[in-house]
């Protein structure tokens, strides 16, 4: 493949943009200022290839090495949201004051969030910001996603979070994710019988918490998400752009953060920062 790529700079996460009633999920591939118009691209022959230099996406320093995808070391070790917290949220420390941004941490952490059910590669918890649904659930793929509770802050959500995972995962496969949609489920019921299941737990919360900090959402209902893939990969390969800097193939589908090419699937917010170059035929 030859010719000007339609796009050079630092690579961003996949953009989904779907609301219920749309037949698909229309995604952007956004890199530097562009923002590709991936699902025109299904069928075509893609090639993105890395440069060779990742620019933190936070003080544009020069790294070797991406951390939290897409952050140089010293961001990573400094800013609020590369802390341990971020992915343990039960662990959050903004009440003890030792946030590392407590006005960040106020806007993101001290905000409503809602505890979640979706279906991506079997059922599984999770926790979003209010804000941030339906994109969270786009963004890990999920066919099915259902809220069951809204809470008043993101260390609330990581202590339901962690009492539910007792009884179901919080993590996807990712390999199941790319080999086809799943078996639909009963979401509903399930919520039913793990709120049951952690009814002890929960009014232990209530209790130190107060009952205003949550919300069930018993009268949510389920949204399906239908992805852009035209066939999906029975053993998908993942690319490493670390070590194999140029990947070329037909573009099969995207869902979630992963673009699903003839030869190799990637996960496009693993490689958040790093220079790259686009082109297609």
């Amino acid at each position: 493949m030859s010719g000007t790529p339609l796009a050079v700079g630092a690579l961003s996460k996949l953009r989904g943009r779907w609301q219920p009633g749309q037949e698909t999920v229309d995604y952007e591939l956004p890199i530097g200022e562009e923002r590709i118009p991936l699902n025109q691209y299904l069928g075509r022959t893609l090639r993105l290839q890395a440069l060779g230099s990742i620019h933190c996406q936070h003080c544009g320093r020069l790294t070797r090495k991406s951390y939290s995808q897409g952050y140089c070391y010293p961001c990573f070790t400094r800013l609020a949201q590369c802390d341990l917290c971020i992915v343990s949220p039960e662990r959050c420390h903004y009440e003890q004051g030792t946030c590392r941004d407590p006005a960040w941490g106020e806007q993101f952490c001290m905000s409503e969030h809602v505890v979640y059910l979706a279906n991506s590669s079997g059922a599984k918890v999770g926790i979003t910001r209010a804000t941030q649904v339906p994109t969270r659930w786009i963004d890990q793929g999920a066919s099915q996603a259902l809220p069951i509770m809204r809470v008043s802050a993101r260390r609330h959500s990581g202590l339901i979070e962690d009492l539910l995972r007792k009884q179901v995962a919080d993590k996807t496969n990712w390999r199941d994710l790319l080999r086809g949609a799943p078996v639909p489920l009963d979401l509903a019921q399930l919520r039913d019988q793990l709120l049951e299941g952690a009814r002890t737990g929960l009014e232990a919360l209530q209790n130190e918490h107060g009952l205003q900090a949550f919300q069930p959402l018993t009268g949510a209902e389920v949204l399906d998400i239908v992805y852009p893939v035209l066939e999906y990969s029975p053993k998908p390969v993942s690319a490493n752009l670390d070590r194999e800097p140029l990947l070329e193939g037909t573009l099969l589908g995207i869902k979630g953060q992963y673009l699903l090419l003839d030869t190799a699937v990637i996960n496009i917010r693993k490689y958040t920062a790093y220079s790259v170059a686009f082109s297609a035929t």
